[in-house]
C-alpha cells in the first residue's frame, strides 16, 4: 500500500537535503551524547581515573558538542537564514567560552587524579596526620598550585581569544598599540602583581619552599599552611586566625619552616638550681618522665649545664617529639613535672641568694637600717 505522506516526505527530503540534515542533527545530538556517556562510564568501570575525568568534563563536553552541532546547523541553513554576522559572532564567543571551560575542567580533573592516587581528594581534618608524609604533602601541593596556575593561564588565554574575535575591539587595540607604544608598558606595570604571583606559584610548586600543612613561623606567628591558591596563601595561626599572604611574599621574605624535611623537633626546658644540687638525679627523673609521656619519640632526653653565674646553675633539658604539636605538649608537661619534682624532693637546692654579715660592718652595697644609724642631736 502506497502512503502519500511518506511519498511527500521523501520528496521534500530529496529536495531539501541541508534542512533535513540539520533537523536530524538537532534531534540526535543530545541522545547521541547521553549514549556515549553511558558507554564511556561502562568502559572505565574498573578504573578510577577514567570515570573521574568523564564526570568532571561531561558538562563542558556537552556544551561544546551542542554548540558544534548548532554551528553545523547554521552552515546547513545558511541559504535560508542569509547573512547574520551577529549570530555567528555570538556563537563564536560561546564556542571559545565552552572550550575554555572544557580545558579548565580537564586541568582540574588532572589535579584531582593526582590527589586521588595519594589517598584522597582533601587533607584529613587532623593536621598532624600528614606531618611525616612529606612526599604526599609535596605531591598534593604541586597538584593544587599547578592546577590553579594553569587554570588561570587558560582563562586568560580564553579571554584574550574572545576579545580578539570581536572585530571592533581588535581594531581599537591595534590602533592604540600603533599610536602609543607606551600602552604596552602601562599594561605591563598594571599586570605586574598578577604575573609575579603567577611566577611565584610556579616556583613554589616546583621548588616546594612551603607545602600544604607545613608548620611555619611567619611574622612572629606560629601556624600551618591551610590553603595555597593561584595568588595567595592562607596561613592558619595557632589561635584560629588567618593570615592571607600573596605568593610573592614567600619568595621575597625569609620565614621559618619547621616541617621542611622532617616534622620531628627538639624542644628545651630551662631550670635554675643551686650550686649544691646534684645533676644525676635530674637526669634520671627526666628520662623517667619522658618514658611515661606519650608525646616523646624516644630519641633525646638530655640534661646539660649551660650556664653558671654568681647565684645559680642553669640546666637545659633537651627532649624530642614527632611534630610541633606534640613537642609543645611535651615541653609544658616536662617543665611542670620537673618543678614539682624539685619542690618535693630537693626544695633546699632551689636557687638561693646568700648574704654574709660581719659584726659592725654593713653588707657592701646595702644601706644601714635607720634603727642602727647614730642619732644626731638637733641644734638648740
Amino acid at each position: 500500500m502506497h502512503d502519500p505522506f511518506l511519498s511527500e516526505a521523501s520528496a521534500w527530503i530529496a529536495t531539501h537535503l541541508p534542512e533535513s540534515a540539520a533537523i536530524v542533527l538537532s534531534a540526535l545530538a543530545l541522545p547521541a551524547f547521553l549514549l556515549a556517556s553511558r558507554l564511556v562510564l561502562r568502559t572505565f568501570r574498573g578504573g578510577s581515573v577514567g570515570p573521574l575525568f568523564w564526570l568532571r568534563t561531561r558538562r563542558a563536553l556537552r556544551a561544546v558538542w551542542m554548540l558544534l552541532i548548532l554551528r553545523l546547523d547554521l552552515r546547513l541553513l545558511h541559504a535560508h537564514l542569509g547573512s547574520v554576522p551577529w549570530l555567528l559572532g555570538l556563537l563564536r564567543l560561546a564556542l571559545i567560552a565552552s572550550f575554555t571551560w572544557l580545558a579548565m575542567r580537564v586541568v582540574q580533573a588532572g589535579g584531582e587524579s593526582v590527589t586521588l592516587r595519594r589517598g584522597g581528594l582533601a587533607l584529613p581534618e587532623d593536621p598532624t596526620l600528614l606531618d611525616t608524609n612529606l612526599q604526599a604533602r609535596g605531591a598534593l601541593t604541586r597538584a593544587r598550585v599547578l592546577t590553579r596556575v594553569i587554570n588561570l593561564l587558560v582563562m586568560l588565554i580564553g579571554v584574550a581569544l574572545a576579545l580578539m574575535s570581536i572585530p571592533g575591539v581588535r581594531r581599537i587595540g591595534t590602533s592604540l598599540l600603533a599610536s602609543a607604544g607606551i600602552a604596552g608598558v602601562v599594561v605591563g606595570f598594571a599586570a605586574r602583581p598578577v604575573l609575579s604571583n603567577l611566577l611565584a606559584g610556579l616556583q613554589i610548586a616546583l621548588t616546594e619552599p612551603i607545602r600544604l600543612n607545613d608548620v611555619l613561623i611567619v611574622q612572629g606567628e606560629w601556624g600551618r599552611v591551610e590553603e595555597i591558591t593561584g595568588t595567595y596563601v592562607v596561613f592558619r595561626v595557632w589561635d584560629d586566625r588567618r593570615l592571607i599572604l600573596p605568593l610573592q611574599w614567600f619568595i621575597e621574605h625569609p620565614f621559618e619552616n619547621w616541617t621542611r624535611t622532617s616534622a620531628s623537633l627538639l624542644v628545651t626546658v630551662f631550670l635554675w638550681v643551686d650550686y649544691t644540687m646534684p645533676i644525676e638525679p635530674i637526669r634520671a627523673e627526666l628520662k623517667r618522665i619522658c618514658a611515661a609521656d606519650p608525646d616523646w619519640d624516644g630519641r633525646y632526653a638530655l640534661v646539660h649545664t649551660t650556664e653558671a653565674d654568681d647565684h645559680a646553675l642553669q640546666l637545659r633539658l633537651l627532649m624530642s617529639a614527632a611534630n610541633s604539636a606534640r613537642a609543645w605538649e611535651l615541653r609544658c608537661r616536662v617543665r611542670e613535672a620537673m618543678v614539682c619534682y624539685l619542690q618535693r624532693e630537693w626544695p633546699q637546692h632551689l636557687p638561693n641568694r646568700r648574704l654574709s654579715l660581719q659584726p659592725g660592718r654593713a653588707p657592701q652595697g646595702a644601706e644601714t637600717p635607720a634603727a642602727l644609724r647614730p642619732r644626731m642631736e638637733e641644734p638648740a
